[in-house]
């Protein structure tokens, strides 16, 4: 059997609809949402609804952790926008949301495994899932004899995204699995090596959960994506090889698994 596994799409639906040809299915791990992109200011939510300029000064203000005036910044803009429309934060930014998750199931192959990443709103995805979209967080499949198991979004940081957990939360969730051969989180374990991100020289939030979980179960595997230029994509804990499976929207090319 021949599994494709992709991460961190942002939006990118035309190469999605591709991502499993050659495959018997397709395994997601989520951020399936494009709110900002910081390789072309002209894409995504914060964009489309700010321009491309206030997007620039957003990322400038991020990138050099100035996370507060970034906040400020996007409260302004807020605030014009909801007096200038008539419409409140909410719902401007869920017709955005919507948009772009009613063409991403739409493309998405089947049959499909999802979990949630840290920029997803899980709330709105049964309204496009696809017959053969199978979405699981805290769960497990089983294919072709093989044991995947799914736990997704992020913990808390300081960038604020939609979908973000305590650590607590999220532990439950990893706990619920039990013993899996194929461990598939939208986040790495908390390992130096795979939370930096060397382009925008800083440390992602790692999970301690997933961490414990792969030195006490030993899975064959553990993919994640979340970090987009890791300093590491691939290291050994003990027998588990832990794999970022890569930013899907920069590559446009599924990571390949078979047995």
């Amino acid at each position: 059997m021949r599994v494709h596994v992709v991460s961190d799409v942002h939006g990118a639906s035309n190469a999605l609809a591709r991502a499993r040809d050659g495959a018997d299915a397709l395994v997601c791990l989520g951020d399936l949402v494009l709110f900002l992109d910081y390789d072309d200011l002209s894409q995504g939510i914060f964009a489309d609804l700010f321009g491309a300029a206030n997007a620039a000064e957003y990322v400038r203000l991020r990138t050099a952790r100035h996370y507060a005036q970034a906040s400020a910044l996007s409260r302004g803009l807020w605030d014009d926008l909801t007096a200038s429309t008539g419409q409140d934060r909410a719902t401007l930014t869920e017709a955005k949301v919507r948009a772009q998750y009613q063409r991403l199931f739409a493309a998405m192959p089947v049959p499909s495994y999802l979990t949630y990443g840290n920029v997803d709103l899980p709330r709105y995805w049964a309204d496009y899932l696809q017959p053969g979209q199978q979405v699981l967080d805290g769960q497990w499949v089983d294919l072709d004899g093989i044991r995947f198991g799914f736990v997704g979004g992020g913990l808390v940081s300081p960038m604020r995204t939609p979908y973000e957990l305590d650590e607590q939360s999220y532990a439950a969730k990893v706990a619920a699995l039990g013993p899996v051969d194929v461990l598939c989180s939208h986040i790495p374990p908390s390992v130096p090596e795979l939370t930096y991100d060397v382009v925008a020289r800083r440390f992602e939030v790692g999970s301690r959960a997933l961490l414990e979980y792969v030195q006490d179960v030993q899975p064959r595997l553990a993919l994640f994506g979340h970090v987009h230029q890791p300093a590491a994509t691939r290291l050994r804990i003990g027998r588990t090889e832990c794999i970022n499976v890569g930013h899907f929207r920069g590559t446009r090319t599924p990571f390949a698994l078979s047995w």
